[in-house]
């Protein structure tokens, strides 16, 4: 017991397991757990400062502050309202319709748009108004659904397009660094999207109806819109450059977090921007960004301490990999991948088992691109919401209460496991992959 008491890794996993215990429990509210575990990990030296502090410096974390800046002025001009008018005349004549259009909305913008916190920034307002439009107020539980259609759709379904998704760039960027492996945009999107595309979005659309019932009504109001005024206009052109410039990153390799702050910026410009400073100070959720940031800076402490290549050696001695009961090896590795999503959150796991593949491709007698490629179906399934930045986001941008956003991630990892592993596990073979 002395022994473990004195080991290097004992405090940090102490101060790590302690962050998940209160985020995963909500006994304290989620910003407060992040500033403790900032003050105690700074204490205690666990980490560098630049590695505890380090989601201040991620691009998540100010795609999420531009996220907040950008759904002001798009309320305040009205541009979110007349969205919202063009889209609930249509998708508002019941409530499995106007869910499953914020799903496939949400998916299908993850085609042309990189970053989720962009796509999540851009929709919360149009899908807002479109719900105020439909008589769903904030704070019923049919609000809760859209604003978790919103992230879950975002998050969960755009894992199965490879530059969409930030987990997906970590482990292409690891299955390259390490094993020379270039994924392609087309194999990737034939493997994943039947599965965890098309069939997880049907799977997300009937909890949402059935967890978070609603009856829209159609908007009585079907007087013509008025024209664009000239903040509507210029503030409109200004999202297509920036649309323009997330869909264009791989051409001029300005990050969507820039592109996104460097019109935030603009937003906040007197005489040129959009919102003052009071609206400013009232609408941007500084509780969230910190909540984020946290998140971010516990994912990097795990990897920089060397904690989460602990747990993953760990896990590969205990896990059943056997080359002669390959489902068994298939839902291991998926539950692998699920048990690191606890301490590394989504971002942080594709990082640790992509090193690890050659290990188990060697145990399971897998190849080692479909060891990999098996890891999609576990970070992209979050048990609790902490685990997924974007879900958090939406989350807080739809003031949507912990418990819900828990109620929806478990009964969606459940259908998950035990609907779709399967049929993914089915598909793999189909293919050639196992």
């Amino acid at each position: 017991m002395s022994i473990w008491l004195t080991h290097p890794l004992f405090i940090p996993s102490l101060v790590v397991g302690i962050t998940i215990l209160l985020w995963a429990t909500s006994l304290l509210p989620e910003f407060i757990t992040a500033l403790l575990f900032f003050a105690v990990a700074m204490v205690a030296k666990i980490a560098p400062a630049d590695v505890i502090f380090g989601g201040f410096a991620s691009s998540a974390f100010w795609l999420v502050f531009s996220g907040f800046v950008l759904g002001i002025a798009i309320r305040k001009t009205g541009l979110a309202d007349r969205a919202a008018r063009a889209l609930s005349s249509r998708l508002t004549d019941s409530w499995p319709l106007m869910v499953a259009s914020v799903v496939l909305l949400s998916y299908a913008l993850a085609f042309v748009m990189p970053s989720n916190m962009g796509r999540i920034a851009l929709l919360m307002p149009i899908v807002a108004a479109m719900a105020k439009r439909a008589g769903i107020n904030d704070g019923t539980r049919a609000w809760y659904g859209l604003a978790l259609a919103v992230g879950f759709g975002t998050f969960q379904l755009s894992a199965t397009i490879l530059p969409a998704n930030v987990p997906n760039l970590v482990m292409s960027g690891a299955a390259e660094g390490s094993y020379g492996i270039h994924l392609n945009y087309l194999p990737y999107l034939l493997l994943h999207t039947p599965v965890l595309g098309w069939l997880k979005g049907a799977v997300l659309i009937a909890l949402i109806c059935w967890l978070f019932p609603g009856k829209p009504h159609a908007p009585r109001d079907l007087t013509p819109s008025e024209p664009m005024s000239g903040d509507e206009k210029r503030l409109a052109w200004m999202l297509a450059v920036v649309l323009l410039l997330w869909v264009s990153e791989s051409w001029h390799g300005i990050g969507p977090a820039w592109t996104g702050l460097a019109a935030a910026v603009i937003t906040l410009l007197p005489r040129v921007g959009f919102i003052n400073g009071e609206e400013f100070s009232s609408g941007v959720n500084i509780r969230t960004c910190i909540y984020v940031a946290g998140i971010l800076g516990l994912a990097i402490t795990v990897t920089q301490t060397g904690i989460g290549s602990a747990v993953g050696e760990a896990l590969l001695q205990v896990m059943p990999l056997d080359a002669e009961k390959p489902f068994t090896s298939f839902l291991a590795l998926t539950g692998i991948t699920t048990a690191l999503n606890f301490i590394m959150t989504a971002n942080g796991v594709p990082a640790l088992y992509t090193t690890l593949a050659q290990s188990f491709a060697d145990a399971t007698g897998f190849p080692l691109l479909s060891v990999i490629m098996i890891q999609v179906l576990g970070y992209s399934t979050p048990l609790l919401p902490y685990q997924a930045s974007p879900i958090v986001v939406a989350m807080a941008l739809g003031k949507v209460p912990a418990r819900a956003g828990m109620l929806l991630c478990i009964a969606l990892a459940a259908a998950t496991y035990l609907l779709l592993l399967p049929l993914d596990y089915a598909w793999f073979n189909v293919l050639g992959k196992l």
